[in-house]
């Protein structure tokens, strides 16, 4: 399965260079997730665009494939990827700034979008667990009767990629994706919350 790490943005709040490549406990940001969803025994691709190249570089010399983008935004990159990638099947889509994620969480995610029989699943988090920006944010939903936000990863069915999907809409209160990295309190929390946990073997 995919894993297609979109990574093509400024990271204009953070102000540190290429977000992907910010480095948290010495190293990048950007490879606890391309570990993770590989020792989850995912093929990983990052999308990157014209805003950071850097990470396509980076890229390169870890051996990760990797596409640039047009850089327009998240949605048509995503898109233009895909279509490019000419993948038809399921596969996940992630942020690249979502590091304490892991290969458990990555695994209860196909676990639970195989289950649904459904073409998608979006997964999400209760907002009172959230320890980022993201609990300043507007967007929330109501998911069977909690408050929830967006983290970030989802799966989508590639051969309908620039379509609505039947989606199914799966709540993990797990803080492992409760810190998405955007600020240097976002940057702090991550680095506390990765000190202590093994570094995971792709």
């Amino acid at each position: 399965m995919y894993a297609l790490i979109m990574a093509g943005g400024a990271g204009i709040r953070l102000n540190r260079g290429e977000k992907p490549l910010v480095l948290i406990n010495h190293r990048p940001m950007l490879s606890y997730i391309t570990d993770a969803f590989s020792a989850a025994g995912c093929q990983v691709l990052v999308a990157t665009s014209q805003k950071t190249p850097m990470t396509r570089n980076w890229c390169r010399a870890q051996g990760i494939e990797s596409y640039k983008a047009g850089g327009i935004d998240y949605i048509q990159d995503m898109v233009e990827t895909v279509e490019a990638l000419g993948e038809e099947s399921p596969l996940f889509v992630c942020v690249s700034d979502i590091p304490c994620i892991d290969p458990e969480v990555i695994a209860t995610v196909k676990a639970a979008h195989a289950a649904s029989g459904r073409e998608a699943c979006s997964v999400w988090i209760p907002s009172e667990i959230v320890r980022s920006c993201r609990g300043g944010l507007n967007y929330r939903e109501t998911i069977d009767a909690v408050e929830a936000c967006p983290t970030g990863l989802n799966i989508l069915l590639g051969s309908r990629i620039a379509e609505p999907q039947d989606e199914f809409r799966l709540v993990l209160a797990d803080p492992r994706l409760g810190i998405n990295v955007n600020t240097e309190a976002d940057l702090r929390a991550a680095e506390h919350f990765l000190e202590s946990r093994p570094r995971i073997s792709p």
